[in-house]
């Protein structure tokens, strides 16, 4: 059922005198592989074929292979892959995963939306920083996990740029609503029965499974979003936008027939800026704190350049990111090894192409294998070590082209800038006022789980307010 090839020419056919490795041990859950499959790549090389059930995918590694891929050909690989349990509920629409003219359409409006109100995106994450660190402080030192306290602080930007709002930590509505957005993350990509649906779709959409419990949740999340559209189109003022919402009722408004602007794609788009702005950097943030937990000194010296910089009397802001330059390295360096997305999100061929050689027909579906980059000993100088010094060079910042935690080409994040953002502004304002520090019986681990993002597992800290 799940079966691995050096890729010949994407069809059934092999490289003549090579010999099929026969099948791999199946992978209950898809995402255990994803590091089976970076090691594999010493086995097959920098392309090569994955089969499951009915799906194949061509998995390429290594930075070359993947910049040729995305960039160099980038409107190639311009498309999602029709996966049959994701199409089920977005059925097109949105932002990750349409296609064609539509994606461009609902692509374009998204950026230039995102950065009209970028205005003051700033002032909110500093103002939300404000509400983390008052919530924190309740902990009043004593062993916490801090997982649903920087979800609800990273899901209030999203939530102040879409909906024009943020939600109080201890709102039971709010919480429901991350709980939903939590489960339907780990249970995406993580449960044999969500694989066996996209594998066999005609079979597996008449039988019960746990992967129901999916729907459940995208049905809530759904039912909450299109109460806030109705009040938006109850309360819309023509001579103001004061969120993402209003903006798009109003493009909506304009009545263009030809355009692909209407409530579904607006629901859709709205749900894939709420699900990939909160879980994203609120894991990043995470890994962070997790971390650098292991690491006394790089806390010590970024808390140093804090108090040179920022001082303790105001917040933090974006301008203060230059003069910061051993902070910014270790903030890139936990996204190095906190590989958030390790495979990035599948993309499609929109034609026939040629890649290291190989013939790839039209509709191939493309994983691009961030893990093989984030972690290339060709790349790294200690690859398998935390080391701020990678983005360092003579105490300045260094860019790193090889560096690419929000993947590249036209289909990269939409929303970098502002991850960039709420990931600087959110880890200075909290090591500003606290030490985090493990408690005194916690075993310390890099451990992680896979969902839709690679995460650290549960773990706690004491936040120890700084004098």
């Amino acid at each position: 059922m799940f079966s691995l090839s050096k890729l010949s020419s994407f069809n059934s056919r092999r490289v003549k005198g090579w010999e099929s490795p026969g099948p791999l041990q199946f992978f209950p859950c898809l995402n255990l592989g994803q590091w089976a499959l970076f090691q594999l790549t010493g086995r097959y090389g920098n392309i090569f074929s994955v089969q499951f059930g009915s799906l194949t995918f061509v998995v390429v590694n290594g930075y070359q292979m993947v910049r040729e891929a995305l960039v160099h050909q980038a409107e190639i690989f311009a498309d999602r892959p029709n996966i049959p349990l994701l199409q089920e509920i977005f059925r097109g629409f949105g932002l990750i995963s349409s296609n064609g003219h539509i994606w461009r359409q609902q692509r374009k409006f998204a950026l230039a939306t995102l950065k009209s109100l970028a205005v003051n995106f700033e002032e909110k994450v500093q103002e939300e920083s404000r509400y983390l660190v008052e919530t924190i402080e309740e902990e009043k030192g004593q062993p916490f996990d801090p997982h649903y306290k920087i979800n609800s602080a990273v899901s209030n930007i999203i939530c102040s740029i879409t909906f024009g709002n943020r939600f109080d930590y201890h709102d039971n509505r709010f919480q429901e609503l991350l709980h939903s957005l939590a489960e339907t993350n780990s249970l995406l990509l993580c449960l044999i029965s969500y694989q066996l649906y996209n594998a066999f779709p005609l079979i597996m959409r008449w039988l019960p499974g746990p992967f129901r419990k999916i729907f459940r949740h995208w049905e809530k999340l759904r039912y909450f979003v299109k109460g806030v559209i109705a009040k938006h189109k109850e309360d819309l003022d023509q001579s103001e936008a004061g969120d993402y919402i209003d903006c798009y009722l109003k493009e909506i408004e304009k009545g263009d027939t030809s355009s692909y602007f209407h409530e579904e794609n607006l629901l859709c788009s709205t749900l894939d800026l709420f699900l990939t702005g909160t879980e994203t950097t609120a894991t990043a943030i995470r890994w962070a704190l997790d971390i650098l937990n292991f690491f006394l000194l790089p806390i010590e010296k970024v808390q140093q350049e804090i108090d040179a910089v920022v001082g303790q009397c105001r917040q933090p802001s974006m301008a203060d990111k230059e003069k910061m330059p051993y902070t910014s390295a270790v903030l890139s360096e936990v996204l190095r090894m906190g590989n958030v997305v390790p495979l990035g999100v599948p993309r499609m061929a929109t034609s026939d192409t040629t890649l290291a050689g190989f013939h790839l027909p039209k509709g191939t579906t493309l994983m691009t294998s961030l893990t093989s980059i984030m972690f290339d000993k060709n790349v790294w100088e200690t690859p398998d070590t935390f080391n701020p010094e990678h983005f360092l060079e003579n105490g300045q910042y260094r860019r790193r082209e090889a560096f690419l935690p929000f993947s590249a080409g036209k289909r990269a994040c939409p929303g970098e800038q502002l991850a960039r953002t709420e990931l600087f502004i959110f880890f200075v304002a909290l090591l500003q006022k606290f030490t985090f520090q493990a408690p005194a019986a916690a075993l310390l681990s890099f451990a992680f789980t896979l969902s839709l993002t690679r995460c650290p597992k549960p773990f706690q800290l004491c936040a120890v307010p700084r004098d």
